[in-house]
């Protein structure tokens, strides 16, 4: 009985030991056959990336996030127009794996900045290309004559792109990944020459013998004058005052008329009177003269005559660079 006892309770113990070994060996074949899959770490919650909520996402899809994000471009609003500034345009970069692993290791409810490469030199040959298209100089007021009339055109201001403001303004927005419209400043250029800054203009109208004064578009005065002869007539066109001089001698011009004259000082009998105004046609001038009845008529050598005390107004109204147009009328 005590041997059969013995070599039952020893098959029992083979038994067990034999379940045991099959439980191991099952629970090895199943993880072998299943294969051991590891799980991807994810971000933790609340975790950000320059404004990119990249908590609970793998490393893949923060990568992905975070680069359309800063991908996005910069909108930038010009006269009349609305630009789109991809950051790839200018070389911008932005360190977009190291955010992420940064993000992996970060506690919950981190804020982490992205770092970005600014170009300082693409984005100022983008700026000049801007400038190219949006700048303009400044126009001056400009005189023609019209109807007889002076007839000064209005000025136009001109602009010029503030390239420093707008580097600032787009490097601002890649670095902090924000993508607010950037308004495009523009520094006024001022004309030089103005409607309103328009000096004297002086008229003469050679078939009449008048000679009218403006300032600028508005009548001032009308003077009667002579000037030349059929043979010596007043040259036609556009002219200006050269010289102005106060009690001139006269000088003979080479031509047949003033053969075996003398120079005359400045008085009385000076025949350009008290005041000359000579023009940027050779030879030419407006000045007072002795003979008074000569005015009115075609009768000088190719000068405007006036009336003495006439000469010596205008020589007080007009200045060197004063136009003055010469017509038939």
């Amino acid at each position: 009985m005590r041997k059969a006892a013995l070599a039952l309770l020893f098959a029992l113990g083979l038994l067990a030991a034999g379940g045991l070994s099959a439980g191991v060996v099952a629970a090895t074949t199943t993880t072998g056959t299943t294969g051991t899959t590891a799980t991807p770490a994810v971000i933790a919650d609340g975790v950000s990336i320059s404004g990119v909520e990249v908590g609970g996402m793998t490393s893949a899809d923060a990568y992905t996030a975070v680069s359309a994000s800063f991908a996005r471009p910069v909108v930038l609003l010009a006269p009349h127009s609305r630009l789109a500034l991809a950051p790839a345009r200018i070389g911008a970069m932005a360190y977009v794996r190291d955010a992420i692993a940064r993000a992996l290791t970060a506690p919950a409810g981190t804020e982490l900045k992205l770092r970005v490469i600014l170009d300082r030199t693409g984005a100022q040959r983008y700026l000049a290309t801007l400038a190219k298209r949006f700048d303009h100089a400044p126009v001056d007021a400009a005189l023609a004559l019209r109807n007889l009339r002076p007839l000064v055109t209005r000025e136009r201001p001109g602009r010029s792109l503030r390239r420093l403001n707008a580097m600032d303004a787009i490097f601002t927005a890649l670095a902090t990944n924000t993508r607010p419209d950037v308004q495009l400043r523009f520094a006024a250029l001022k004309p030089a020459v103005t409607r309103a800054s328009f000096g004297p203009v002086i008229v003469i109208r050679r078939g009449s013998n008048r000679l009218y004064l403006y300032q600028g578009m508005r009548f001032v005065r009308v003077f009667g004058v002579a000037t030349g002869q059929s043979a010596y007539p007043t040259p036609l066109g556009r002219w200006q005052i050269v010289v102005k001089w106060r009690n001139p001698w006269w000088y003979p011009p080479n031509s047949a008329w003033a053969a075996g004259e003398k120079p005359v000082p400045p008085g009385p009998g000076n025949p350009l009177g008290t005041r000359w105004m000579g023009l940027s046609a050779s030879g030419v001038g407006i000045h007072g003269t002795p003979d008074d009845a000569s005015i009115g008529y075609s009768a000088s050598h190719g000068c405007i005559r006036m009336h003495i005390p006439d000469a010596e107004w205008l020589f007080n109204h007009v200045t060197v660079g004063t136009t003055v147009f010469i017509v038939s009328a």
